[in-house]
This record gives structure tokens, C-alpha cells and sequence, in this order.
């Protein structure tokens, strides 16, 4: 646990040691919360690292909209069987 002020704009700055273990930084995005009367911050993991490495696309697609929709149609293909 740690103690922060914070400032007139109602920033706060998380400590370093709780960043690093928490894989926040710099650009990354977080969810907060209110329940009750205590604020939740809890990182968000980026979908690209999320599923990176789950499909192998030999060739990129010209058109990534139709490409998109055919892996989701194949995808539940899938899920379904």
C-alpha cells in the first residue's frame, strides 16, 4: 500500500514499484472504478497483445474489413462444432 496526494487538477501519480508490478505505463490505458466510496484502477491489456500469435495469416488481405469477418464466421464455426 501506498499513500499519494493529490494535486489541484485531481491528478494522482502511481508509484513506480506499484507500475512496474502492475505493468502500467506511459500510453497504456487503465479501468476506474467507483464502488462505494473506493476508487479501482486496474490496467487494461491491449487486444493485440491479448491474441497476438493466435492466427497465422500467410498473406496480409487487401481488404481487412472482409478479412476480419470471414476469421469471426470461421471462428464460430469453430466454437460451435
Amino acid at each position: 500500500m501506498e499513500v499519494v496526494k493529490i494535486d489541484k487538477k485531481g491528478r494522482l501519480l502511481i508509484p513506480k514499484k506499484i507500475r512496474e508490478a502492475t505493468g502500467v505505463g506511459e500510453g497504456k490505458f487503465v479501468k476506474i472504478e467507483v464502488r462505494e466510496k473506493s476508487i479501482i484502477i486496474e490496467p487494461l491489456e491491449s487486444v493485440a497483445d491479448k491474441y497476438f500469435g493466435a492466427f497465422r495469416i500467410e498473406k496480409w488481405p487487401k481488404n481487412l474489413d472482409e478479412f476480419m469477418v470471414e476469421v469471426m464466421k470461421e471462428w464460430w464455426r469453430q466454437k460451435v462444432t
